[in-house]
């Protein structure tokens, strides 16, 4: 196991949290989070014990900022506030993301600006450390004054309300406390609206999105440079010295891994004097095209990693007699490159069935649809019907969600990000863009057996032999259906990436772009 983190002290990464959320890391509140969370929870106290205004303490939310609340009613608020909000609607999301949903509030919480009770986030904690996730509904969220809709549903399980998944298992939370002997916690002051203030709804997603795109861009330079193998494409446009007179980094570490995935390959050598000028740019331009993606992927990464180790909760206590309420809650800041990251997304997908129709042309000594006895076979014709769709339906996902806004609280919410929209959306492209990769995979594997007796580089025969175990060569039509489902899923648990390549020594010098 990987060296313990430190709730609200350690700097928290994307790795970090996709590792303490998988079991990997420990995660725990150390001496020095628990003197500040403590300190916050006696500011909230004396706060309340001052009859002091302070918004979300002793006042309503949203347009009833203005409504006093009695010292007597200040914890019932914090109860009422779980349950109005709790309104989310359709499935819910992946246990994994509310998971890390837990994970990015606890360390936001533990910072010590929200004056919640450490009673509170060890219960939070627990649900982390016992695997028993809330459900949490993936609609309802604006992006803005928090992610309301979704943390109220992921928080109502602390007041004995909502359900949980445990062993696995759909679970209301009453049943869950009985199994468990414990029971509901007690709210305090301001616990309710810092629970449900914050970004970690976008958040999530966010990190998962960052880690996801990451292993479909690693894996699009490996299939790209099968496919240009297959096609006796040329690597001249990969040359170092031309990237540097347009330095773009994306740009300048595609080509690297390109040149280095190419190296010692016989099937480069064989047409080194063919007199082909230029290949299609879905080939020439893999450094410019992959590459400006791994830039939009970098600028989400450094933005998430910000937000990861932020307040966003509101309002934030400095001090018993200094607390500011701002906007920290709104997700603008995520919302934007969320959204950018979509259409690098798309782009990935759409650069990459093109290198999937081209397999198909039968020029370049390649068999017309990758068969050789076509008619009675279609051969891989219709896999490309299915990446063109997925390219199609990513196009569709592209609006911006963030270009949006509608008012909501009557007006005193008159601007939101709609980036839990964002957040969602390019989550939907990757899942669409780890198929169009994985039928570009098999096509390319295929393609590269005409190719025989000639060797790819060690790196691409390392990608072909580890497809071969799964899927075979096809000398004739099958349901190629199962044979994409297994490629998505060598794509999807990050195996195929493992096997076929060296992160270290293909993207040496480029540190920034790894997780």
């Amino acid at each position: 196991m990987s060296e313990k983190f430190q709730y609200g002290v350690d700097t928290l990464t994307v790795s970090a949290a996709i590792q303490i959320a998988n079991g990997v890391k420990k995660a725990y509140l150390s001496e020095d989070a628990v003197q500040k969370i403590r300190k916050s929870e006696a500011e909230i106290t004396e706060i309340v014990n001052s009859e002091r205004t302070v918004y979300g303490v002793n006042t309503g939310f949203g347009i009833l900022a203005n409504t006093p609340i009695d010292a007597a009613d200040t914890a019932t608020l914090q109860y009422k506030i779980l349950q109005s909000h709790s309104v989310g609607v359709g499935n819910p999301i992946p246990a994994e993301v509310a998971k890390i949903m837990l994970i990015t509030k606890v360390h936001a919480l533990a910072r010590g600006f929200s004056g919640v009770q450490m009673s509170t986030l060890e219960r939070i904690c627990w649900h982390i450390e016992q695997d028993i996730i809330p459900i949490v509904p993936e609609k309802g969220s604006v992006g803005a004054s928090g992610d309301l809709a979704p943390l109220a549903h992921l928080f109502l399980p602390l007041i004995g309300f909502g359900e949980c998944y445990y062993k696995g298992v759909r679970t209301p939370t009453s049943e869950i406390f009985k199994k468990e002997g414990v029971g509901p916690i007690q709210l305090g002051p301001k616990e309710g609206l810092a629970l449900i203030n914050g970004t970690q709804f976008i958040l999530a997603f966010a990190v998962k999105a960052v880690q996801r795109l990451h292993n479909c861009l690693e894996a699009a330079d490996i299939i790209g440079a099968m496919s240009l193998e297959a096609l006796t494409g040329t690597k001249a446009p990969f040359d170092e010295r031309l990237h540097e007179l347009r330095p773009y980094a994306g740009n300048k570490l595609v080509a690297q891994r390109l040149r280095l995935l190419l190296a010692g390959s016989d099937i480069m050598e064989s047409h080194i004097d063919c007199g082909r000028v230029q290949d299609p740019y879905s080939l020439r331009c893999m450094p410019q095209v992959h590459g400006a993606s791994r830039n939009a992927w970098l600028h989400l990464k450094e933005l998430t990693e910000i937000e990861l180790n932020s307040v966003t909760d509101n309002p934030i206590i400095l001090s018993a007699d200094d607390t500011i309420s701002g906007g920290n809650f709104h997700g603008q800041p995520l919302a934007l490159p969320l959204d950018y990251a979509c259409i690098a997304a798309a782009e990935i997908g759409n650069i990459s069935d093109r290198r999937c129709y081209l397999l198909l042309e039968g020029k370049w000594g390649l068999p017309m649809l990758l068969m050789k006895d076509v008619g009675l076979n279609s051969g891989f014709m219709i896999p490309q019907y299915t990446t063109a769709a997925l390219v199609t339906e990513n196009k569709t996902l592209c609006f911006p969600a963030s270009a949006d806004s509608i008012p909501t609280s009557l007006g005193q919410e008159d601007h939101v990000s709609m980036g839990s929209i964002s957040g969602r959306k390019l989550n939907q492209v990757i899942d669409n863009l780890e198929y169009i990769l994985a039928i570009e995979l098999l096509s390319a594997c295929q393609a590269i057996e005409f190719r025989r007796p000639l060797k790819s580089s060690p790196h691409l025969e390392a990608a072909h032999e580890y497809v071969r175990s799964f899927v075979g060569f096809a000398s004739e039509d099958r349901i190629f259906a199962d044979d994409i489902n297994k490629m998505v899923e060598l794509i999807r648990d990050f195996s195929f990436v493992d096997k076929a390549s060296s992160a270290t020594t293909l993207n040496k010098g480029f540190e920034s772009f790894q997780l």
